[in-house]
């Protein structure tokens, strides 16, 4: 496989087929219905985007993931990946049996070669992956809506649709590692988002690209909260800004159509696994990465880093702190970078700017371009 790094275990994984005899007659087959969210882990399993995983994962690798943030090979993975179902769906099927993923417009998605079916520990799977059992925590919030058994086995793929909205932006691992090598860019950054670039997201991305040759902004466009901001706003200020305001033979644009987790420091391990196979040797990770609430502090996702062995994980993540703007310096700096004072810096969260543009005033220049505020205000 070309690319700048080895994808993640050493192997891209394409569970993709066009196999007649899959595609084919599936009511002979047990069903399991799936969610959107499902769907999104089904296709990233599928392109190799969770490489080395072939399909959901069995008891063995849940229990070893949730206790060790490691794979049963030894390799570091810090969120389980799995197949809910009901009781009444796997009362139909054994170990050994082919089932029929079916996707919430009804389609045949994937069949699974179940070699599995065990019993999850929520309430364990809540503290290990979010650190709580709060049912107003959204990851945890998720877990109360699977059916009570997991299947394990791996996949077949044979969904024709696009799952991420965004068809002519959605690149596969292997479509964005040549991408790469077209460009020549031997070292790549990532950079996860789920909100428009502002501000301290273009301090960040400059910084990082004056240490490596490419940039890949990688916005995920799956499930995520509902006051999150719909990703076809965020995909028009994304396009905007980098047109506008990034190098063109320096920077590509390309969705991640993954389910939001919101699980913090644990997500932004998975996070870098997915980039990895992506073709990424950096990733950026900036305050509360992947944070909702206060569940999280505000760096214990650049903390966790220091768990893993970094060898094994083979993406080097690029630690940046809370970037703000500077008004006696007049431009975006952070506590390592600006002499001023508290009163002299200007912050504004994500929410405080939703906040503000539900009043129907416009966030100002020192948070975000004006171009994206035309399109924030648009919206609202």
């Amino acid at each position: 496989m070309s690319g700048p790094i080895k994808p993640y275990g050493g192997r891209l994984v394409n569970r993709v087929t066009d196999d007649e005899a899959l595609t084919g007659e599936t009511k002979v087959l047990p069903t399991i219905q799936i969610t959107p969210r499902i769907l999104a882990d089904l296709y990233m399993v599928a392109v190799g985007a969770l490489s080395p995983l072939e399909g959901f994962m069995d008891s063995a690798t849940y229990e070893s993931v949730l206790e060790t943030m490691k794979l049963t090979n030894g390799l570091p993975w810090s969120i389980p990946v799995v197949l809910p179902a009901t009781q009444q769906e796997v009362a139909e099927f054994h170990v050994g049996d082919r089932v029929a993923l079916i996707a919430p417009d009804g389609t045949l998605a994937a069949k699974l070669d179940v070699t599995e079916i065990f019993e999850p520990d929520f309430a364990h799977e809540a503290l290990s992956v979010y650190g709580t059992e709060d049912a107003a925590h959204p990851g945890v919030a998720a877990l109360q809506t699977f059916g009570p058994k997991y299947v394990a086995g791996s996949i077949h793929y044979v969904y024709a649709n696009d799952i991420s909205g965004f068809p002519a932006d959605n690149l596969t691992p292997a479509e964005t590692r040549v991408r790469f090598d077209e460009a020549k860019w031997g070292t790549v950054v990532a950079f996860q988002t789920r909100n428009p670039i502002h501000r301290a997201h273009e301090y960040l991305h400059k910084c990082a690209l004056e240490m490596v040759e490419g940039l890949l902004i990688h916005p995920l466009v799956g499930e995520t909260k509902p006051d999150d901001l719909p990703a076809d706003i965020r995909m028009e200020s994304y396009r905007t800004i980098l047109d506008l305001y990034y190098p063109k033979d320096r920077v590509l644009l390309s969705v991640l159509p993954a389910a939001m987790r919101y699980a913090g420091p644990r997500e932004a391990i998975f996070h870098a696994i997915i980039r990895r196979n992506y073709g990424c040797t950096h990733f950026i990770v900036g305050r509360d990465h992947a944070g909702v609430g206060d569940y999280y502090g505000s760096y214990d996702a650049q903390e966790i880093f220091d768990e893993i062995d970094a060898d094994l994980l083979g993406i080097v993540p690029l630690k940046f702190e809370h970037a703000f703007w500077c008004t006696r310096t007049g431009q975006m700096a952070s506590n390592k970078t600006s002499p001023s004072t508290p009163e002299e810096r200007v912050f504004l969260s994500g929410s405080e700017v939703r906040e503000m543009l539900s009043r129907g005033e416009r966030p100002p220049v020192e948070f975000t371009r004006p171009e994206v505020a035309d399109i924030l205000m648009k919206m609202y």
